[in-house]
């Protein structure tokens, strides 16, 4: 059912990247925003991973760099019947982490040098065994493509507002586009409906998660002590994320209030400690 719903919700988010396409040529900008979206899925299965380790500065850490971290990722892993992932760090210190790969056998953990400061031992495998279940419930394709589909869609209404703004959009109707209303009503509604349908994808896939990654670790309770103390500090240190990938991390990077902020990837996170909470240790 998970599976069949997210090929929907992509499908929607390719929907709404043609009828972007149509505003801009009418039929035959519908065909061009169809191809399009066709060759950024196949790029965004391939590539995807290295796009978002690349925006946010990861870098890959061996095994003698940061043993502990290798030896608590390997040990979950097999815990959780899974090839060993590579780590990476990102420097930083707003605590977050995400995992990411096109599937088990290319996927990354990432973390940031703060969840490893301000975690424990027992709290930061917690995190781990959250994301090695994004990993075995295969999350991390869906979210990268997702985040390449939405951050596209919010470009391109960016370019809209501008082409409204300087007249760009003076083409008759019968011309096949939709004119400066359409551009004006895209510009406004096409990044709301973006994150509107990556909020579907991403909320319950995190309850999924908060409840594998406590299956796997065995310690519901520190799970939970670790998304409070990573909502608290991220409060506190804000992290500089792009909004098109805030869903890939455990807990929301971004906490600035605006309008976007109402569609939150993310469910609340004292919903997550309070059905943590009520689990029985493993």
């Amino acid at each position: 059912m998970n599976t069949i719903k997210t090929a929907l919700l992509l499908g929607a988010l390719t929907g709404l990247l043609m009828l972007i396409g149509g505003l801009f040529g009418g039929q035959q900008g519908v065909v061009i925003a169809f191809i399009f979206a066709m060759v950024m899925n196949f790029g965004s299965y391939w590539f995807s991973d290295k796009l978002v380790l690349r925006m946010y500065k990861a870098r890959p850490v061996s095994e003698s760099e940061a043993p502990e971290l290798h030896a608590m990722v390997k040990n979950l892993a097999l815990k959780a019947s899974l090839p060993m992932p590579h780590v990476y760090i990102i420097s930083g210190d707003t605590p977050n982490a995400f995992a990411t790969g096109r599937d088990e056998h290319h996927a990354v953990v990432a973390v940031t040098e703060g969840i490893l400061r301000i975690l424990d031992r027992d709290e930061l495998e917690g995190v781990i065994s959250h994301e090695l279940t994004h990993i075995k419930n295969r999350d991390m394709l869906i979210g990268s493509i997702a985040a390449t589909l939405a951050g596209t869609i919010v470009m391109l209404a960016h370019m809209a507002q501008w082409a409204a703004i300087f007249g760009g959009a003076s083409r008759d109707d019968e011309e096949g586009g939709g004119g400066i209303i359409g551009l004006i009503l895209m510009a406004v509604l096409a990044p709301i409906a973006a994150a509107i349908i990556q909020m579907a994808i991403s909320r319950s896939r995190e309850y999924l998660a908060d409840a594998g990654g406590a299956k796997i670790s065995g310690k519901p309770y520190d799970l939970a002590a670790a998304l409070e103390k990573l909502s608290r500090a991220s409060r506190a240190i804000p992290m500089k994320a792009n909004p098109s990938t805030a869903h890939m991390f455990i807990v929301n990077p971004l906490t600035r209030r605006s309008l976007m902020n109402l569609f939150s990837t993310h469910p609340p996170i004292e919903e997550r400690i309070a059905r943590l909470r009520s689990m029985r240790p493993l």
